[in-house]
C-alpha cells in the first residue's frame, strides 16, 4: 500500500507535461483534420485514428526520457553533441512552420467565437493578451495549472459535441480502405496530426522544467500513454461531431453556414459546443506550440531559455492580424498537416540518434525491440508523406 501511494505521489508530482503536449496535439488543425474525415468518411478513419495511439506514444515516450534522463532540452542537446549548425537545422524549420500553426490556432479562436456570436475583432486580440497572461514571466509549474484546466473542459465538450451527434444513430465502419488519392491524402493528414515537431521539444523541455529525473521514467511513461489515448479518443470524437455534415462547412468562410450545418444534424446547442472545443483547443496549442518552438529556438542557437518570449513575439504577432481578415482553415489546416510530416523528419532522427547514445541515456538507451519501432515508425511517417505529395507534383496514385 505504502508503494502504491509512493507511485500515485510520483506520477502527481510529474503530471503536466506529457498530458498537454498530447491535448496541445488536438490543436484547430488537428480538429479540422479530424472533422473533415468523419464530415466525408463518417466512422471509417476511426481505426486508423486509433491504431495511431501506438506511433504516438513510441516518439513522444522517447522524448519524454531523453527530457528526463539527461535533464536537457531537445535543442541543447543536438547543439552539445552534433553542432549548433545542426539544432538550427532541426529548429528553424519548425518555427516557420509554427507561425502557420499561429495562424490557424488564432483562425480557430476566431471561428468557436464567433460561432457563439463574438466578433473575432474581439475575440482574437483577448485571446493574445489572455495568452500572454498565462505565459509572461511565470515558472513554468505556474504557468501549467490553468491549461491543466482548460484540458479537462476540452475533453469534456469534445465528448458532448461526439453525444449529439451519435445520440440520432450513426453506422459504424470497423475498417475500411480505399487507394484513392483523397484517402490516402486523409491518412497522411491524420498522420501529420498525430506528431507534429514542437512535442518532441516541448516534451523534453517542459519534463526538465517541472523537474522530473531518472527515477520518474515510468511515471512519464504511464502519463505519455493515458495522454496518447486520450488525444486519439478526442480525435474519434470530433470525427464523430462531424458526421453528417457538409464538409464544404468546414471551409470555415462563414461559421455561419457551420453552425447552421451542425444544427441540422446534432441540434441547436451543436454550434456552441463545437465552438468551445475549437477555442479550448486552440488556446492550449498556442500556449504549448510557443513555448516548444521558443525553447527548440533559444536553445539550438545558444541564447538560453529565457530569451524564449522573443522568439514568440517575433513568430506570433503577424498571426494574429491574418485571421482577422480570413476565415479559410481548412486547406490550410490539412495541407499544414502533411507539410508537418516533412519537418517532423531531422528532428525525429536525431532524437533518436540521442535516445540511441549509450554514453548519455546508460540503461534507458533506445534499444531492441524498442528502437527497431521506434524507426520503423519514423520510416513509416516519412513515406506517407511523400506519398500524399505526389498528386501536388502530378503523379497520381
Amino acid at each position: 500500500m505504502k508503494r502504491l501511494k509512493g507511485r500515485v505521489s510520483q506520477i502527481f508530482k510529474t503530471w503536466g507535461p506529457a498530458w498537454l503536449v498530447m491535448i496541445a496535439d488536438v490543436d484547430a488543425a488537428s480538429a479540422i483534420t479530424a472533422a473533415d474525415s468523419g464530415a466525408q468518411y463518417g466512422t471509417k478513419l476511426v481505426w486508423f485514428l486509433m491504431l495511431l495511439v501506438i506511433p504516438l506514444y513510441v516518439i513522444q515516450e522517447v522524448a519524454g526520457r531523453v527530457g528526463v534522463v539527461t535533464g536537457k532540452g531537445l535543442g541543447e542537446l543536438i547543439k552539445e553533441n552534433y553542432s549548433r549548425r545542426v539544432a538550427v537545422f532541426s529548429a528553424i524549420p519548425m518555427a516557420l512552420v509554427d507561425v502557420l500553426s499561429y495562424i490557424v490556432e488564432y483562425t480557430g479562436i476566431a471561428v468557436g467565437f464567433e460561432m457563439m456570436g463574438v466578433s473575432p475583432w474581439i475575440s482574437v486580440p483577448i485571446a493574445f493578451i489572455a495568452h500572454i497572461a498565462v505565459v509572461y514571466k511565470r515558472k513554468y509549474a505556474e504557468a501549467e495549472k490553468p491549461l491543466l484546466i482548460i484540458s479537462l473542459i476540452f475533453a469534456l465538450v469534445w465528448i458532448v459535441a461526439a453525444f449529439l451527434t451519435a445520440r440520432h444513430g450513426i453506422e459504424v465502419t470497423p475498417f475500411y480502405f480505399d487507394t484513392s488519392s483523397n484517402f490516402i491524402f486523409m491518412l497522411a493528414a491524420n498522420i501529420g496530426a498525430v506528431i507534429m515537431p514542437f512535442m518532441l521539444f516541448y516534451q523534453a523541455s517542459a519534463t526538465v522544467e517541472k523537474g522530473a529525473d531518472k527515477s520518474n521514467v515510468w511515471a512519464v511513461r504511464f502519463e505519455t500513454l493515458i495522454g496518447a489515448l486520450f488525444s486519439e479518443l478526442i480525435m474519434v470524437a470530433i470525427a464523430v461531431s462531424a458526421i453528417g455534415i457538409s464538409a464544404n462547412s468546414l471551409d470555415f468562410t462563414s461559421p455561419k453556414v457551420l453552425s447552421q450545418s451542425l444544427a441540422s444534424v446534432a441540434g441547436h446547442f451543436a454550434p456552441f459546443v463545437f465552438g468551445v472545443g475549437l477555442v479550448t483547443a486552440s488556446f492550449i496549442a498556442l500556449i504549448v506550440i510557443s513555448l516548444g518552438s521558443s525553447w527548440g529556438v533559444t536553445e539550438a542557437m545558444g541564447w538560453g531559455r529565457k530569451h524564449w518570449f522573443k522568439v514568440y513575439l517575433i513568430e506570433s504577432i503577424p498571426a494574429v492580424l491574418i485571421p482577422l481578415f480570413s476565415f479559410n482553415l481548412i486547406k490550410l489546416a490539412l495541407n499544414l498537416m502533411v507539410l508537418q510530416i516533412v519537418v517532423l523528419i531531422a528532428p525525429a532522427i536525431i532524437l533518436g540518434m540521442i535516445a540511441s547514445n549509450k554514453k548519455l541515456m546508460g540503461e534507458y538507451t533506445l534499444s531492441g525491440f524498442n528502437k527497431f519501432i521506434y524507426w520503423f515508425f519514423i520510416v513509416i511517417i516519412f513515406f506517407t508523406g511523400i506519398i500524399s505529395m505526389l498528386p501536388a507534383i502530378g503523379i497520381n496514385l
